[in-house]
């Protein structure tokens, strides 16, 4: 949590706070009995950059906290709202691919981050790309490193590594890794005030506000040039912490074989953000690495946050103070150890195997967060999934069907190589609905189609085509641009002698054709149950030899 607040650029403390009274809230009101709520990486990450460029978190802390907490307000405001009135399929539009793409893309860039504390330098970029961080890192290479912070961070890094691959190799040793950080903390901390590292220049976390959460409901920006700003910068971090929770929770319900009510999740959420940016929190939302700590160590209802919010608020009551000697190399370690986890290189490769636009989609995530910036990785992982789902309404697959041998089956030619196409008829499948988006790529694809095929019939000196036969049971649906893209077919068929037939329309379809009259067009006795009804009447002669 400490490290996570420092990520956002914002006071220790506030980090704590914000696992104290968000994990309580969703606990009343979740129906995930898995999901650990608190501070994470990657929201972390995104509302420290979006934040600083609006307000300095050095030279006016206090405003900056302000804005933070303005953006926490919109960002529940946001994922209760779009729960309420059930409109959780917007963040579908986020693939699968792109936000792999856009977690591995945002641990490269928090590891990144955390070179400053790593390293011990003291002028950092506040740029987030990887150019900009690079030259930072290697212009203080001389005079802005310091050794002793090095000698800490990697230490204890190696540690962390170390005990996450035991409890790796070994689920029952998953303890080791989950009290691994605590234990580095401990140890860093006594070491540091023993040897008074922090006089060489090993900086450390200082004073962390000792008490539980102080009200901020007058904090937030209510009016004034920084309203709007809160609430553009709390719009997207909402979505993106409402992302990562609804996948977080999906995954562990499907392991425990329950369901979680994805609009509940959104509102529960949404409130819980609400009630903290009122209690000085900032964002939170499901931790896939706390969220696993907890379902290993056998948790059965949401009463786990609960028991996690009491640690905490005993910590703030009690502890904080021993926090002071802290190492910032520490955290730094710990959250680089944390977000190695979320660069899934397995999933990746699995994504390239399997379709090469999906990778696509990934890799734009992945380039755009570490060469850019977060939002901007964000932005392309949208845009691209976006694109593939135009691509694909706009550009339907279709298919051209043959007779398997001895069978009334009639399967695509290119995927059953043994289908035989039957002489004098030529019949496609569309497999998609058919609307004004692609309506005329279809009609201009079947006539291609037919184009090739006439050219074949006449080197080949084959039987004409007579009947073009249309399989539309994929088609679960029809628009007026479809109907009249089929009126355009039918009269360019005419023109060439070939008779329109249609074959397994759905009832949508059917309703909606009758409705245009175009089955009276076209005449009741051209529309089939199957394929293979419509070869039977209008080409006997291949029905018999099936």
């Amino acid at each position: 949590d400490i490290g996570y607040a420092k990520l956002a650029f914002l006071p220790a403390h506030v980090g704590l706070y914000s696992s104290f009274v968000p994990p309580l809230v969703y606990a009343m009101m979740g129906s995930s009995r898995d999901i650990a709520i608190g501070p994470v990486a990657v929201v972390s990450l995104l509302l420290g950059t979006l934040l600083q460029e609006e307000i300095d978190p050095v030279k006016s802390p206090y405003e900056y906290s302000r804005l933070a907490f303005t953006a926490t307000f919109f960002a529940g405001i946001t994922q209760a709202m779009l729960g309420f009135f059930r409109l959780g399929f917007i963040i579908e539009f986020l693939s699968h691919a792109a936000i792999v793409g856009f977690m591995a893309g945002a641990a490269v860039t928090i590891a990144l981050q955390q070179l400053k504390g790593f390293l011990g330098i003291k002028k950092f970029t506040k740029k987030s790309d990887i150019i900009s961080v690079m030259e930072s890192v290697w212009g203080n290479v001389h005079h802005g490193w310091n050794y002793q912070t090095i000698l800490i961070g990697a230490s204890f890094l190696a540690f962390l590594l170390t005990t996450k691959y035991i409890a790796k190799k070994n689920k029952k040793l998953f303890w080791v890794s989950a009290i691994a950080p605590l234990i580095s903390v401990v140890i860093s901390t006594f070491c540091v005030y023993i040897t008074r590292a922090d006089k060489q220049g090993v900086a450390i976390v200082k004073d962390i506000k000792q008490g539980i959460n102080p009200p901020s409901f007058h904090l937030i920006y209510w009016s004034g040039p920084y309203l709007a700003k809160g609430f553009r910068i709390g719009v997207v971090a909402g979505m993106v912490a409402l992302t990562e929770a609804i996948a977080i929770g999906r995954t562990f319900a499907a392991m425990k074989d329950y369901q979680i009510d994805g609009n509940k999740e959104m509102v529960a959420l949404g409130t819980m953000n609400i009630v903290g940016s009122m209690t000085s929190c900032y964002v939170a939302t499901g931790s896939f690495s706390r969220s696993a700590v907890n379902y290993v160590a056998g948790c059965k209802t949401a009463v786990s946050n609960v028991v996690m919010a009491i640690v905490v608020m005993l910590t703030l009551l009690l502890i904080t103070p021993l926090f002071k000697y802290t190492p910032n190399a520490i955290l730094a370690s710990i959250i680089i150890n944390a977000v190695v986890s979320l660069v899934d290189y397995e999933t990746a490769y699995l994504i390239w195997k399997v379709d090469k636009m999906d990778f696509v989609a990934l890799l734009g995530a992945f380039f755009g967060v570490v060469f850019a910036s977060v939002e901007y990785g964000l932005l392309i992982a949208v845009a691209i999934s976006l694109g593939k789902i135009l691509l694909q309404v706009t550009r339907p697959r279709t298919a051209l069907l043959g007779n398997l041998p001895r069978t009334t089956i009639y399967r695509n030619v290119e995927q059953y190589p043994e289908a035989a196409k039957v002489p004098g008829v030529m019949i496609v499948r569309v497999d998609s609905a058919i609307y004004f988006t692609n309506s005329n790529y279809v009609k201009e694809r079947i006539l291609r189609w037919l184009r090739d095929e006439e050219d074949q019939q006449q080197e080949q000196k084959l039987s004409k085509t007579e009947f073009l036969i249309v399989e539309l049971s994929p088609v679960t649906d029809i628009d007026t641009s479809g109907i009249h893209a089929l009126e355009e077919l039918l009269k360019a068929l005419e023109k060439r002698k070939i008779q329109l037939i249609l074959a397994n329309p759905g009832p949508a379809v059917i309703q909606k054709l009758r409705s245009a009259k175009f089955t009276e067009l076209i005449g009741d006795d051209k529309i089939f149950l199957s394929v293979g009804d419509a070869v039977k009447k209008f080409a006997p002669k291949s029905a018999l030899n099936v």
